[in-house]
């Protein structure tokens, strides 16, 4: 995203954002804590511990200084598979969502986001394999996880650049997680994998020479702070402080600490994904 389009886009969200401080919902307040859910099988944003099974991440380290900002919030977390992230907002069993969530205009129609990490879909193989550039995928299987935007962002692309160049479309091959994913390609059963930008280099430290990435990021998007629509007062407050880690470097470090630092924003953006 250039650097107008990132103006432009909190240019959008100043005006949807009072001028005051905004000011924590009162029962969270009273209630002394958050209740935060994670699918806890997206390292680096969020994870267990194989060595501690500390519940660990990007997106836990930036929810506890959101909670320290937000007046010494209490996190009560729970954990979820993916497909259960979104219901459990919408069935208020968490306050807000903050858990390698992509920002999606489908999405928006219930909830809206607060976008704080650059990301996007990037094809990746085993070291070993011919693949050299994305269109010799074509024609091949390609796993990712059912739940993302994932599965459309890869026919989409398929149709762009396989079926013009009179090649067969890439055959799609559902995973349940990104470790499922990364599990059928180590097996074979799939030749490639699609995961968010984000998440590979993590996994290529973890497991050094054995992923390959192919191409570039074949899209382009944001992770965001899930809220439902009517919670305005608490997404202002958690906007208000996010813009406030940022200014002061704390947010960049978090990021840095994560290997993830070239992904960050300029400013919190309201619904500024383009999908």
């Amino acid at each position: 995203m250039t650097r107008l389009s990132h103006l432009l886009a909190f240019a959008a969200l100043a005006a949807v954002t009072p001028a005051q401080a905004a000011e924590l919902p009162a029962e969270i307040k009273q209630a002394g804590m958050l209740k935060l859910t994670v699918n806890s099988t997206y390292a680096p944003m969020e994870y267990r511990d194989p060595a501690t099974n500390e519940l660990v991440g990007l997106d836990i380290d930036l929810a506890n200084e959101l909670a320290k900002r937000l007046g010494g919030l209490k996190i009560v977390w729970s954990e979820t598979p993916f497909a259960e992230l979104i219901p459990s907002l919408q069935t208020n069993r968490a306050d807000f969502i903050i858990s390698g969530i992509s920002d999606r205009a489908s999405r928006r129609e219930t909830a809206d986001f607060v976008d704080y990490l650059a990301t996007g879909p990037q094809f990746f193989v085993m070291a070993e394999s011919g693949a050299k550039d994305a269109t010799d995928l074509c024609g091949k299987k390609v796993g990712t996880t059912r739940s993302t935007s994932f599965p459309v962002e890869i026919e989409k692309w398929s149709k762009q650049n396989c079926e013009p160049a009179g090649k067969p479309a890439i055959q799609y091959v559902p995973g349940e997680n990104s470790i499922d994913v990364r599990n059928q390609l180590k097996q074979g059963r799939i030749d490639a994998a699609v995961q968010g930008s984000e998440t590979l280099p993590y996994a290529q430290t973890q497991e050094p020479g054995k992923y390959r990435v192919v191409g570039e990021p074949f899209a382009r998007g944001y992770q965001g702070i899930m809220f439902r629509k009517d919670d305005a007062a608490l997404r202002e407050v958690v906007t208000e402080k996010l813009a406030a880690m940022i200014a002061d470097g704390s947010y960049k470090a978090i990021l840095d600490k994560w290997g993830l630092g070239t992904n960050a924003v300029a400013q919190p953006m309201l619904n500024a994904a383009p999908q």
